[in-house]
């Protein structure tokens, strides 16, 4: 690869480090070509972007972003052979991860960056897989926003039922 070409894949590495709040580092090493191509053909099914870049390319794609990004602590898990995740959904490739690794022990988690948070180590594939997806939030928060409406409506609707019954039975000793 010529000093043209390393340009052209930062740049566009930049680009694609900044319109993703989400990216996990994986390590392949040891991975048959088979095993390889099954990790690529279920990150496709499952809508991630894979892509095996050298570690030097990511940490020149990484300096140049704003200090409020924290990349700074992704330069220490570059380190060996690394597969960049690409994601819109925040646990997407952590459950992915798991599923595949129920029949491999490869590949290995090295690290995640979610919203200027880094998660390092294989040991927090668990954490991630817990994190919510921005869809189960806001279902969540709209959820307690209608509570309490639903709670008045529903104690007025009972209170009325009541004044009524009460009335009614008035109705009837009162004939």
């Amino acid at each position: 690869m010529n000093k043209a070409e390393k340009t052209a894949t930062i740049e566009a590495l930049k680009e694609q480090f900044a319109n993703n709040a989400f990216f996990y580092l994986t390590d392949t090493t040891s991975m048959t070509v088979a095993e390889t191509n099954k990790f690529r053909r279920v990150c496709f099914e499952k809508g991630i972007g894979v892509q095996m870049i050298k570690n030097k390319l990511i940490k020149k794609a990484l300096e140049g972003a704003p200090a409020d990004k924290n990349y700074e602590q992704v330069f220490e898990l570059l380190h060996g052979s690394t597969v960049v995740l690409f994601s819109e959904t925040a646990n997407l490739p952590a459950k992915m991860l798991k599923e595949f690794r129920a029949s491999s022990e490869r590949p290995q988690l090295k690290g995640a960056y979610i919203d200027s948070a880094v998660f390092a180590g294989d040991d927090q594939i668990d954490v991630l897989i817990k994190l919510k997806s921005k869809e189960e939030l806001l279902g969540e928060v709209i959820g307690l926003l209608q509570s309490p409406p639903r709670n008045v409506i529903g104690a007025l609707q009972s209170a009325g039922q009541k004044v009524m019954g009460l009335l009614k039975t008035l109705e009837e000793r009162g004939e």
